[in-house]
């Protein structure tokens, strides 16, 4: 079964890596610079968290556990994580410190999560409410932020502030539902620009011009991580449901044959569009975990173990003894004025380098591996 060398290859990625260059942040490694604090790392250290969470497995833990350990001070100060840039990428990587002060008591992860917390209330606004993207993207709504921030958002409010910020956390997601789903389709464009003065946005209604793979990904695991976390007695919980079940449900009439989905969904065929390795992945994690938590019918697990089978027929492979994964789409964004390559036409999401085992697409991978194996539990 593909599962049986999940194993290998996550054990291969964990042993090529060291805390301050880890095999799996590509842009680092071209940029010829050490991972610091990035959502990208963020996301990685998430997955062998799960993971442990599933086999018990304690290189996994290790791992992360010294990963982290490395970056933050006793006194909860992050090495490397720079507040006053107000980007919601460099939340994502705190979702780890709640887990870590669970399996290990440390009070400086405790700590560093008030630090996180202090970025959440800076954060600038758009007039309808929601976190501008990062401070150097104004007035700009990214899919990609609901994910990076909401859930330690909702999180920290769970734990240590009576969940007094849950109309904001709620009316966040509720205001991307109004302004970037698409009636037609069903999928969110990639972003949104509340003020209409990027070159990117239509000047009617302030949105980028396509789907993108993994930021409707993003979205899908934005609204399902913060829904696993939420009071369900809230009175927006319902609403919050609906909204990733109908996103599910349009993401399903976009799967391939293979059981992947295309870095520009609605346009499968269409001449360069491939089948993606990270949004694909996120889908299948997406999937599985939203039917075992029964937010989804049972049998929706099936889409995410097709999903995941075909992400490791078509991308999964050994070269010279070493195992990679490829398919994987590395970066995608909107702007900013001075790179008016990033317009958001089909073309540019076509044009962005392809990789192989960048954690935005091995770490939702994993994610979904942690998924079956918790399937596979079931049937045993």
């Amino acid at each position: 079964m593909a599962i049986a060398i999940v194993e290998k290859y996550v054990n291969e990625l964990i042993d090529r890596s060291t805390l301050d260059e880890p095999v799996w942040n590509i842009e680092k490694i071209r940029a010829g610079k050490k991972s610091s604090w990035d959502y990208i790392d963020g996301c990685m250290i998430m997955s062998l968290l799960e993971l442990y969470k599933v086999t018990d497995n304690q290189k996994y833990f290790e791992f992360a556990e010294k990963y982290i350990d490395h970056r933050i001070e006793e006194n909860g100060t992050i090495t490397g994580y720079k507040k006053d840039d107000l980007n919601l990428d460099n939340i994502n990587e705190g979702k780890n410190l709640f887990t870590l002060y669970d399996l290990t008591g440390k009070e400086k992860y405790a700590r560093a999560t008030e630090k996180i917390y202090q970025q959440i209330l800076e954060m600038p606004r758009t007039k309808e409410g929601n976190f501008w993207h990062k401070k150097i993207y104004p007035h700009q709504v990214w899919l990609d932020g609901l994910y990076m921030a909401q859930p330690f958002y909702m999180e920290y409010e769970n734990r240590f502030h009576d969940k007094k910020n849950y109309k904001d956390i709620f009316s966040q997601f509720f205001n991307v539902e109004k302004n970037q789903r698409d009636s037609e389709t069903g999928l969110y464009y990639h972003a949104y620009d509340s003020e209409r003065l990027m070159f990117w946005a239509d000047k009617e209604t302030g949105l980028s011009q396509n789907f993108w793979l993994r930021a409707l990904g993003w979205f899908s695991m934005a609204l399902l991580d913060t829904l696993a976390l939420a009071d369900t007695e809230y009175p927006d919980y319902n609403h919050l449901l609906k909204m990733y079940q109908d996103l599910i449900d349009s993401m399903l009439k976009f799967q391939s044959p293979e059981g992947m989905w295309y870095q520009v969904p609605n346009f499968p065929g269409r001449e360069k569009n491939y089948l993606e390795t990270s949004g694909s992945s996120i889908m299948a994690y997406c999937l599985m975990k939203g039917a075992r938590l029964g937010y989804l019918p049972k049998e929706y697990s099936a889409y995410g173990v097709k999903a995941f089978k075909g992400i490791c027929d078509t991308y999964l492979s050994t070269v010279e003894g070493e195992m990679s994964l490829g398919g994987i789409c590395l970066v995608a964004g909107l702007g900013p004025d001075n790179n008016p390559r990033r317009d958001g036409t089909y073309e540019y999401y076509m044009s962005e380098p392809v990789v192989k085992d960048d954690a935005k697409g091995t770490a939702p991978f994993l994610l979904a591996y942690a998924e079956m194996l918790r399937l596979e539990e079931e049937k045993a």
